[in-house]
């Protein structure tokens, strides 16, 4: 070979390779992020989701992107917005508020990887087939805020020891709703307590069950935990303040509010945990291949501010138990 053409040929070699390595690159992932309630609200899990992608190595708008879907209250709106991420062919679907948003996503695709984070059974509810091994295309953080239920009546007993009627604010469109009701029931019959189930769904359902809660007699409330309550929380605080009744909540979020008490596990820890098994997918982990996590630590945290407020005297053992004390 001549050497002209030899360095012809090297030269066409050393132009075709940069191009060759960029075709071969993977785009940066994309995350669909699909979320029953508002970005506002949510900033919270939405900051602890990030950090734990980060923990995988995984920074939004460096080397991963995510796109956002908020259906702002409005079960009807997340289907068109999972067939959306869908067919934007986006490499996992990230779900954060409930069983019914991950089940959604489950019936928009069978193959796109989908990390969950619920409060009810993902066996019972259909999303797993088991803890250990999830099989199909999902698995996740499940926290089963029902089993919690016994606690939070025991808590608020002892927070307001005459009450005799218990009034619950159950969520009658979440797919839970029924077995929730069925196990707060059991555990207020179990304590000798009345039980008073009130229903809502949007914000004007909620103003009508607290009106209704003189007329029932009740003497404290638990409200179950649900996305849509979850997003609504600064309302639910607000109105126990008015009626002076004194309530029970599923997170620290709703004490920070102004809620009187709250027990169960940290949101943003499982937030984070979601953010984690996500990096480990985008990593080439399968779902099935991880088991549904679930939280080994619950924090009680009681608002003094709201507990004087409502002219209540919070037993000083419940005090040296809580996790955090607002005052």
């Amino acid at each position: 070979m001549r050497r002209r053409e030899c360095i012809t040929l090297l030269g066409g070699v050393a132009l075709a390779w940069p191009l060759a390595a960029r075709a071969e690159q993977k785009a940066m992932p994309v995350i669909g992020f699909l979320h029953f309630a508002s970005p506002g609200p949510s900033a919270p899990f939405v900051a602890a989701f990030r950090e734990g992608l980060s923990g995988s190595g995984f920074v939004e708008g460096q080397n991963v992107a995510i796109e956002y879907r908020w259906a702002e209250g409005h079960y009807d709106r997340l289907p068109a917005m999972a067939a959306d991420l869908v067919g934007r062919k986006v490499d996992l679907i990230a779900t954060l508020s409930g069983t019914p948003t991950a089940l959604v996503a489950k019936t928009a695709t069978s193959t796109i990887p989908i990390v969950f984070f619920t409060g009810g059974d993902p066996v019972v509810e259909g999303l797993v087939a088991s803890f250990a091994r999830p099989g199909g295309n999902l698995t996740g953080v499940a926290v089963q805020i029902g089993e919690l239920t016994a606690k939070r009546l025991e808590l608020l007993s002892e927070l307001v020891p005459q009450a005799r009627v218990i009034a619950m604010l159950v969520n009658p469109s979440s797919s839970g709703a029924e077995l929730m009701i069925s196990d707060v029931q059991d555990a207020a019959h179990a304590k000798g307590l009345q039980p008073a189930i009130l229903k809502a769904s949007t914000e004007s359902e909620i103003d009508a069950a607290f009106a209704t809660l003189t007329n029932r007699h009740a003497d404290a409330l638990i409200v179950i935990g649900d996305p849509f309550f979850t997003d609504r929380r600064d309302q639910l605080a607000a109105l126990a303040l008015r009626y002076a009744i004194p309530a029970s909540y599923p997170t620290r979020l709703f004490a920070a509010s102004g809620g009187l008490i709250s027990y169960g596990p940290s949101f943003a820890t499982g937030s984070r945990q979601v953010g984690m098994c996500a990096g480990k997918i985008l990593k080439g982990a399968k779902p099935t291949d991880l088991p549904v996590q679930q939280p080994d630590k619950f924090e009680m945290v009681i608002n003094m501010k709201t507990a004087k407020a409502l002219g209540l005297a919070v037993p000083q053992l419940l005090l040296a138990q809580a996790d955090e004390v607002i005052e």
